[in-house]
Order: C-alpha cells, then sequence, then structure tokens
C-alpha cells in the first residue's frame, strides 16, 4: 500500500467575537467551510505556511501569536488504480491575529470564499471536523497541545 505524508498548517483568527473560516468544495457537492490554512512546501517552516495559506486564502496578512496544537489523522484512502493510499494527516493549529490586507477571495485556489462568522454561529455551518478540533485548542489550550476526540 503507498503511503502518503501531509503536514499543513492552520489558523484560529478570533476578532470582535468572530471566527475567519474559507469555503471549500466539498466531496460529492456542496460547500463547507474550513480553517484557513493548508500544506506545508518542501522546506517550507510551518509558520511560513500559515502565514502564505491565509493570506491566499483570506487577502489577510497575519501574524501568528501561539502553536495552540497539533492533530493527526490516519485514513485509508483510494488511490488511482484501485491501490489504496494509507495517508497521514499531520495538522499544526497556531493562533493568529490579523496585521493588515483586506478580506479577499482566493482565485483558482482550493477555496472561493472567506468570510467572518460569529463563534455562536459556528456549529450551525457545514464545516470540517478541523474547524471544531481548532476550536478546541483553542479554548481548551492543552498543555499538550493536543486534543483526544471520539474517532481520532
Amino acid at each position: 500500500m503507498r503511503k502518503n505524508l501531509r503536514v499543513a498548517a492552520y489558523a484560529i483568527c478570533v476578532r470582535d467575537g468572530q471566527l475567519l473560516l474559507a469555503r471549500s468544495p466539498a466531496p460529492g457537492g456542496g460547500f463547507e467551510w474550513v480553517l484557513p490554512g493548508g500544506g506545508m512546501e518542501h522546506g517550507e517552516d510551518p509558520y511560513d505556511t500559515v502565514v502564505r495559506e491565509v493570506e491566499e486564502e483570506t487577502g489577510y496578512l497575519v501574524e501568528p501569536t501561539g502553536l495552540l496544537g497539533v492533530d493527526s489523522v490516519r485514513h485509508t484512502l483510494p488511490g488511482r488504480y484501485g491501490r489504496e493510499v494509507d495517508h497521514h494527516g499531520v495538522r499544526l493549529v497556531y493562533e493568529a491575529r490579523i496585521t493588515g490586507g483586506e478580506l479577499r477571495y482566493e482565485a483558482n485556489g482550493s477555496t472561493d470564499m472567506a468570510a467572518w462568522h460569529p463563534m455562536d454561529r459556528v456549529p450551525e455551518l457545514r464545516c470540517v471536523r478541523m474547524v471544531g478540533k481548532g476550536l478546541s485548542l483553542w479554548r481548551e489550550r492543552p498543555a499538550a497541545g493536543r486534543i483526544r476526540a471520539a474517532g481520532n
């Protein structure tokens, strides 16, 4: 079985009781909200990854103010030619503050929209699991930087 490792960095940006999210096409159709962020490029520092990805997806310049934690997931996924892939995702979650830029949508990227959402309305949105995990890290700030959730 082919193995795939993907390391990514994401930002939790909270301002005036609102969370910044990006919208991405969902498998099977429709859309789902995601944390701004994404995959590291070879040789790139995760701090630089989150700064780059947030700007690409939202138009904002950010300063990561703290590493909230790390989430690690492993799945078997369908691959090409019927071969399964052992996928391991390592996701670093930073708290970040907006330092400049203006809200805009990503062109020709993995997301098509970015928006601020009131924190109390986030549970009503169609979000990927990582949004909840990131918010748990932000709220709980575990010393070990790790949230153990059911099914993880």
